[in-house]
């Protein structure tokens, strides 16, 4: 299997350098490209054709939101992994309603970073556990979303005692240790958990499950 090509797109060469220096370093990664503006971005993507394009958010030369909607534009570029300094605000939202397919913090540690594009590549969505909670905010009140509540009961009615337990504190904004934490479980069976729950409930990944929660009275928003 090719290793994942990346692009590292940061106007902050310090940055561009320590995320480089990360992805060099992780089996099943390259760097293949990196740019410090949106222009470079632009010509970069197009000359080296990445998989992923892992973007520096909030920097004066570089617009993640116009990068984000203009590799997702048509569906066929590579997808966008958005990092974001905290605290968590509305720009994540932002961030995903762009197109992106990832949100990170900027204190991510390495191997979140490599986690989240090895899945991002793969065609599926990554969202930081800590900024669950912000998306989930914003969804459960927002009309544009999809609406999730017809058989939301029957959904959860299929779960175990378990795996609702789980549900909840997904819904929390827990990631898979501290779920493990507090209801003394693996990190490998909380995942466990995860993958069996996600096919029961009808959804990819775990905003959509927490947002699912929401709606169907599992979890009371604003906790």
């Amino acid at each position: 299997m090719r290793p994942v090509r990346v692009v590292v797109v940061a106007d902050d060469l310090l940055v561009r350098a320590g995320l480089c220096a990360i992805l060099v370093a992780s089996p099943g990664l390259t760097v293949c490209g990196e740019a410090g503006d949106l222009t470079g971005c632009r010509a970069m993507v197009g000359r080296v054709e990445p998989d992923v394009v892992l973007v520096d958010s909030r920097t004066p030369a570089l617009d993640d939101l116009t990068v984000t909607r203009d590799l997702a534009a048509d569906g066929s570029g590579p997808r966008v992994v958005v990092l974001t300094a905290p605290p968590p605000d509305d720009t994540v939202v932002a961030a995903l309603r762009a197109g992106a397919s990832g949100v990170l913090l900027k204190d991510a540690g390495p191997r979140q970073i490599v986690q989240a594009l090895t899945i991002v590549s793969r065609g599926d969505a990554f969202i930081d556990p800590v900024l669950v909670r912000v998306v989930i905010e914003h969804l459960v009140t927002d009309e544009a979303a999809p609406h999730l509540e017809p058989g939301l009961g029957a959904a959860t009615d299929r779960l175990t005692p378990a795996e609702r337990d789980v549900l909840a504190r997904v819904a929390d904004g827990q990631s898979n240790r501290e779920i493990g934490r507090a209801l003394h479980l693996s990190e490998g069976a909380v995942k466990a958990h995860i993958n069996r729950m996600f096919p029961k409930l009808g959804v990819e990944n775990r905003v959509q499950a927490a947002v699912l929660a929401y709606r169907a009275g599992l979890h009371p928003p604003g906790r």
